[in-house]
């Protein structure tokens, strides 16, 4: 019998961004032609809850509703009521699979200074306490946060959910897990000098581990250009869904394993971790 190729899930990936505007049908023809069968596409802030909703319905992918950290600084209570409407109202649709992309952002530095921050924290605890109220999984942005995140889980406990672009220590690592957390891991685990990243993705059970792109934006170490490459003219490579394949490659040479495998168990992790992909 011939072989099975491989599927995917790619559960962060921002198909509705501006990026693609030219030409998101033939993305969408080349993600699946690649072996990705399902997309997760996470809203940003309040104005893109439809615009995420309606491309999910119709390219047969899912998604997700939630304020992103770096879309914090204008957001009010209006937007939280915004999104627990939202929530009520699409509460039977099979393609909302969780609250995100939300969070915390300790790395951009107008978005740490003391106002700021306790705003981001503000705004993450009443969406946990949302997903909470809702029964969903929550998707989140984890940069240079890990512990005030597991602080808000503990103090608001959701049904778990994925913690995006991972990149924090073991330890970490495990109190994400211990909390019905799954670990994504994407292009920034394709380059020779993310050490730390890569111990990580052998070190961790496979069962903690899902694949994401971010994309447009993470690219894998292939589409990856320099500051001066740039300057040439030479433009970043956009990152795509259908890169999602070969960064699978990357997890099962690190680990010794078929790619095969890597697709089945983290398809598996992504049904656990979002139970509405099932």
């Amino acid at each position: 019998m011939p072989s099975l190729t491989p599927s995917f899930i790619d559960t962060h990936c921002h198909l509705d961004a501006a990026e693609f505007d030219a030409d998101r049908v033939q993305v969408h023809a080349q993600t699946r032609a690649a072996g990705v069968s399902q997309c997760v596409i996470p809203a940003v802030h309040a104005a893109n809850f439809a615009s995420v909703r309606a491309l999910a319905h119709a390219q047969g992918d899912v998604y997700a509703l939630g304020i992103h950290p770096l879309y914090t600084p204008p957001a009010s209570d209006a937007d939280l009521a915004q999104l627990d409407s939202a929530l009520q109202q699409h509460r039977d649709d099979p393609r909302l699979v969780a609250v995100g992309e939300i969070g915390l952002d300790g790395f951009v530095p107008s978005l740490s200074t003391p106002e700021a921050w306790a705003h981001q924290q503000s705004l993450y605890t009443a969406q946990l306490q949302l997903a909470q109220k809702h029964g969903l999984p929550v998707i989140l942005h984890v940069r240079k946060s890990a512990d005030p995140l597991l602080k808000g889980l503990r103090t608001t406990p959701v049904v778990g959910g994925i913690a995006h672009a991972f990149n924090g220590s073991l330890q970490q690592a495990q109190a994400f897990i211990a909390l019905g957390f799954k670990l994504g891991f994407g292009g920034a685990l394709t380059y020779d000098r993310a050490l730390q990243l890569r111990r990580l993705a052998v070190e961790l059970p496979l069962s903690a581990i899902v694949l994401e792109t971010d994309a447009p934006d993470i690219p894998p170490h292939w589409l990856y250009t320099t500051a001066e490459q740039r300057s040439a003219g030479q433009s970043q490579g956009r990152n795509s869904p259908a890169e999602l394949p070969r960064i699978a490659q990357v997890l099962a040479d690190l680990r010794g394993i078929s790619v095969a495998e890597v697709a089945a168990v983290t398809c598996a992790n992504a049904r656990t971790a979002l139970p509405r992909l099932q």
